[in-house]
Protein backbone atom coordinates (compact mmCIF):
# COMPACT_ATOMS: atom_id res chain seq x y z
CA UNK A 1 0.00 0.00 0.00
CA UNK A 2 2.70 2.46 0.99
CA UNK A 3 4.78 1.90 -2.14
CA UNK A 4 1.73 2.35 -4.35
CA UNK A 5 0.67 5.53 -2.55
CA UNK A 6 4.20 6.96 -2.66
CA UNK A 7 4.45 6.19 -6.37
CA UNK A 8 1.26 8.17 -7.04
CA UNK A 9 2.58 11.16 -5.06
CA UNK A 10 5.88 11.22 -6.94
CA UNK A 11 4.22 10.65 -10.32
CA UNK A 12 1.85 13.59 -9.85
CA UNK A 13 4.61 15.93 -8.60
CA UNK A 14 6.77 15.09 -11.62
CA UNK A 15 3.81 15.50 -13.99
CA UNK A 16 3.08 18.96 -12.56
CA UNK A 17 6.76 20.03 -12.52
CA UNK A 18 6.79 20.39 -8.73
CA UNK A 19 9.14 17.58 -7.75
CA UNK A 20 12.29 19.71 -8.00
CA UNK A 21 10.64 22.54 -6.04
CA UNK A 22 10.57 20.39 -2.92
CA UNK A 23 13.51 19.11 -0.89
CA UNK A 24 11.82 15.90 0.24
CA UNK A 25 8.45 14.32 -0.49
CA UNK A 26 7.01 11.04 0.76
CA UNK A 27 3.92 9.19 1.92
CA UNK A 28 3.52 7.70 5.40
CA UNK A 29 1.22 4.76 6.13
CA UNK A 30 -0.21 5.42 9.58
CA UNK A 31 -0.88 2.51 11.95
CA UNK A 32 -4.48 3.51 12.54
CA UNK A 33 -7.75 2.68 10.88
CA UNK A 34 -10.48 5.09 9.93
CA UNK A 35 -14.11 4.65 8.98
CA UNK A 36 -15.11 5.65 5.49
CA UNK A 37 -17.82 5.08 2.92
CA UNK A 38 -17.23 3.58 -0.51
CA UNK A 39 -20.21 2.87 -2.67
CA UNK A 40 -23.06 1.81 -0.42
CA UNK A 41 -20.89 0.35 2.31
CA UNK A 42 -18.75 1.41 5.21
CA UNK A 43 -15.03 0.74 5.16
CA UNK A 44 -12.44 0.51 7.89
CA UNK A 45 -9.11 1.14 6.21
CA UNK A 46 -5.79 2.92 6.70
CA UNK A 47 -4.73 6.57 6.60
CA UNK A 48 -1.85 7.91 4.49
CA UNK A 49 -0.12 11.16 5.45
CA UNK A 50 1.72 13.15 2.79
CA UNK A 51 4.86 15.09 3.71
CA UNK A 52 6.53 17.62 1.41
CA UNK A 53 9.08 20.13 2.63
CA UNK A 54 11.26 22.94 1.33
CA UNK A 55 14.64 23.54 2.92
CA UNK A 56 18.17 24.59 2.06
CA UNK A 57 19.98 22.95 4.98
CA UNK A 58 17.66 20.28 6.47
CA UNK A 59 18.22 21.83 9.92
CA UNK A 60 15.05 23.82 9.44
CA UNK A 61 12.26 23.23 6.95
CA UNK A 62 8.88 24.57 5.95
CA UNK A 63 6.08 22.47 4.57
CA UNK A 64 5.75 22.86 0.82
CA UNK A 65 2.62 24.76 -0.21
CA UNK A 66 1.45 22.32 -2.87
CA UNK A 67 -1.57 23.51 -4.87
CA UNK A 68 -4.94 22.36 -3.53
CA UNK A 69 -6.03 20.89 -6.90
CA UNK A 70 -2.88 18.75 -6.91
CA UNK A 71 -3.47 17.57 -3.34
CA UNK A 72 -7.05 16.74 -4.28
CA UNK A 73 -5.96 14.73 -7.29
CA UNK A 74 -3.31 12.83 -5.32
CA UNK A 75 -5.82 12.07 -2.58
CA UNK A 76 -8.44 10.89 -5.04
CA UNK A 77 -5.98 8.67 -6.89
CA UNK A 78 -4.63 7.07 -3.72
CA UNK A 79 -8.10 6.36 -2.34
CA UNK A 80 -9.38 4.99 -5.64
CA UNK A 81 -6.29 3.10 -6.77
CA UNK A 82 -4.76 1.75 -3.56
CA UNK A 83 -6.90 -0.88 -1.90
CA UNK A 84 -6.93 -0.54 1.89
CA UNK A 85 -6.59 3.26 2.13
CA UNK A 86 -9.63 5.48 2.58
CA UNK A 87 -8.18 8.73 3.94
CA UNK A 88 -5.29 11.01 2.95
CA UNK A 89 -3.98 13.88 5.12
CA UNK A 90 -1.31 16.52 4.45
CA UNK A 91 1.31 17.38 7.08
CA UNK A 92 1.69 21.16 7.43
CA UNK A 93 4.20 21.14 10.30
CA UNK A 94 7.45 23.07 10.06
CA UNK A 95 10.81 22.02 11.48
CA UNK A 96 11.20 22.92 14.27
CA UNK A 97 9.18 21.95 16.24
CA UNK A 98 8.39 18.90 14.08
CA UNK A 99 11.01 16.90 12.22
CA UNK A 100 10.94 16.16 8.52
CA UNK A 101 10.80 12.43 9.02
CA UNK A 102 8.01 10.47 10.67
CA UNK A 103 9.15 7.97 13.30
Amino acid sequence: MLRDADEIVLEELVTHNLYRKTAQVFAVLLPIGTVGVMGDGRTYDYVVALRAVQTSDFMTADWAPLPYPLLGKVSSRIINEVRGINRVVYDVSSKPPATIEWE
